[in-house]
């Protein structure tokens, strides 16, 4: 059902937004003088202060009431009673950013996969709420269409040209690496798995795929 796009969400996935910052650390943290340990140790801090406010506010109902006050409605209804999926991502990047520890190939490869991730999510969620009619498994075709354009506009016109980029990840970046890691972006974001019949939250696992598809791809 289309029409479902409330500013809530416009506010929440701008919000998800930000955390692209995570991914850009990851890959010129170095350039800046930041070591990538310390961009890793940073997402793990992240992690894990994030981890214990879930923890207090479904725990501690006084503190829970006022979280929900002070950021109630950048949570949706499901999150109100369950970690968030903002946690899922800091824990995905935090994954991402232990994998960038390997080699430059990996952090090159964690920086693209992640942020494909996180830009394209965004885009699934506003596009899918906005005009989504076609129903698969929770989330809606038109979103994972409009997920899958932005990381190809971003992989043909935007990495090309970043700082860099194209040194690390070892020359061009063909046409069809892009589209072989928009596919996987859109289709790891639509379809969700399940283990022992526990749906897993996409934005722990898809970010690490992700990333080691990019690292396959190079």
């Amino acid at each position: 059902m289309s029409g479902d796009l409330t500013k809530e969400e416009i506010n929440r996935k701008l919000l998800h937004i930000l955390a692209v910052v995570l991914p850009v650390g990851i890959f010129y943290g170095p350039v800046c003088g930041v070591e990538r340990i310390w961009v890793c140790m940073l997402a793990l801090g992240l992690t894990c202060f994030s981890i214990f406010v879930e923890s207090a506010r479904l725990r501690h109902a006084s503190f829970g009431k006022w979280f929900l006050r002070c950021f109630g409605l950048l949570l949706r209804k499901e999150e109100k009673r369950q970690v968030t999926g903002g946690t899922y991502l800091m824990l995905g990047a935090a994954i991402c950013s232990i994998i960038s520890l390997h080699s430059e190939a990996a952090a090159v490869s964690a920086f693209l996969g992640l942020t494909f991730f996180i830009l394209g999510d965004a885009a699934a969620a506003l596009i899918g709420k906005a005009i989504g009619r076609v129903k698969i498994c929770g989330k809606t075709l038109e979103g994972s269409i409009g997920c899958f354009l932005l990381c190809v506009i971003l992989g043909v016109f935007i990495f090309p040209i970043l700082p860099g980029f194209l040194d690390d990840w070892g020359g061009e970046l063909s046409l069809v690496q892009v589209l072989s890691l928009s596919f996987a972006v859109s289709l790891l974001e639509l379809v969700p798995i399940k283990i022992l019949g526990v749906e897993i939250n996409d934005n722990l696992y898809v970010p690490a795929v992700t990333s080691a598809v990019a690292f396959l791809i190079r």
